[in-house]
């Protein structure tokens, strides 16, 4: 058992980093048995696509209309806390659905309602904890770091959790809720013990919340590295919510295959994406940071192109279990990155600026992606990703590479 833990969490990284990475697997487990009882709870109480798809807009809209608040209140005050009270919230609103499934007092409006309020509350626990692990590892060990945070929501959150979730939900419809809300609350226990050095503004020198905001703004721009970033993931983004917004269909009519075929394909990715968590650490002692980044975009750029040219399902898995390795070296090399050379003081708002883009560019993909298939067949919007995704690797292989130079004097520093 210890030398499995010392391979999950490496000495070297310490207790705080043991105690931090198993609330945030806990949340990882809670919150992907929700995605798949989350929609199964609203297709039983209502078949309108517009309800629907409105309850997943609820989902995600918290993050981009109030993330730069919420890394402003990251940088301001105690982190530790605000992932707990993110965590109480989670678990205040699933008791009360909870309760209101266990009555048959759960109509469609209170559903809507609690993803709303989950959302919130994932924004601010999630916005506070992008900001933790630079402060108690050190910058060399960041990269395993992060690629075991990677493991968690690849791992657990897109692969095991789902079909768990929606086992349990066939059970009883309240089961995954409180499953998930026991993860919440083991999470908060775990981040009680957790310490960290002295960060956060006072009161005195706090200024208006917009000013606040406004510096992250600023200094994302006029960092070169970051503004790369921020560039990168808006175009990437595009391209791929337009693919993913219609990739059911795609399956199902390019591909030939069927619901459980659908699902096996999104655990194809999931499965590169474990990979990749786990042999990130011995890639990133071979190959430089400047080239996992690019050729990884490379693999990410060709994957729209070879989906939108074959037909053949054996393909496709393929090209989505590569994509999900590369997904995998990218979220923890991203993370390294910027937490690296982000200031400790400006980690939530300058780190709330990029997933605000990230999810606006998932958002206008998705819009495209409709009336693409529409007017041009299903394989569209593979083509609209390829093209849209390579021009920006063209315009930034450079800055890249300006990038990665950077973070690695950083390192050396």
């Amino acid at each position: 058992m210890s030398r499995l833990l010392t391979l999950i969490a490496p000495d070297q990284l310490g207790v705080g980093f043991r105690l931090l990475l198993a609330q945030s697997w806990l949340n990882a487990l809670g919150g992907g048995m929700a995605t798949a009882a989350g929609p199964l709870l609203v297709a039983s109480r209502t078949h309108d696509a517009r309800l629907v798809s409105l309850a997943a807009l609820l989902d995600w809209l918290p993050g981009f209309a109030f993330g730069l608040y919420a890394g402003m209140l990251a940088d301001r005050h105690d982190r530790r806390v605000l992932m707990m009270i993110g965590n109480a919230l989670r678990a205040a609103v699933l008791a009360v659905l909870v309760g209101c499934l266990a009555f048959g007092a759960a109509p469609i409006v209170v559903v809507l309602l609690t993803m709303l309020a989950l959302g919130i509350a994932d924004t601010l626990a999630q916005s506070a904890g992008r900001t933790v692990l630079p402060m108690i590892v050190d910058r060399v060990d960041l990269g395993i770091a992060n690629a075991r945070f990677q493991f968690g929501w690849m791992g657990i959150n897109r692969l095991i959790a789902p079909p768990l979730g929606a086992g349990l939900f066939v059970v009883a419809q309240w089961v995954p809720f409180v499953t998930q809300l026991v993860c919440a609350g083991l999470a908060i226990v775990l981040l009680a013990q957790l310490a960290l050095p002295p960060h956060g503004v006072a009161p005195d020198d706090r200024r208006h919340p917009v000013s606040e905001i406004r510096d992250g703004w600023l200094w994302a721009w006029h960092n070169p590295a970051v503004r790369t970033l921020n560039l990168q993931i808006v175009c990437f983004n595009l391209a791929y919510g337009a693919v993913w917004a219609t990739m059911v269909l795609y399956a199902h009519e390019r591909l030939g295959l069927g619901d459980l075929g659908y699902g096996l394909l999104l655990a194809a990715i999931a499965v590169g994406g474990v990979i990749g968590s786990f042999t990130y650490g011995l890639v990133e002692r071979h190959v430089s940071i400047g080239d996992i980044m690019r050729y990884g975009l490379v693999w990410e750029t060709s994957s729209w192109a070879l989906l939108g040219w074959t037909d053949q399902a054996w393909v496709a898995f393929v090209v989505l279990g590569l994509f999900g390795v590369h997904e995998g070296y990218w979220g923890a090399t991203y993370s390294s990155v910027t937490q690296r050379l982000i200031p400790h003081d400006l980690q939530g708002r300058v780190g709330s600026v990029y997933m605000v883009l990230l999810t606006g560019g998932l958002v206008l993909g998705a819009a495209v992606a409709g009336p693409m298939s529409h007017h041009w067949g299903i394989t569209a919007p593979y083509w609209f990703g390829f093209a849209s995704a390579a021009i920006c690797l063209a315009a930034l292989w450079r800055e890249i590479g300006r990038l990665a130079r950077e973070d690695e004097q950083v390192r050396a520093a």
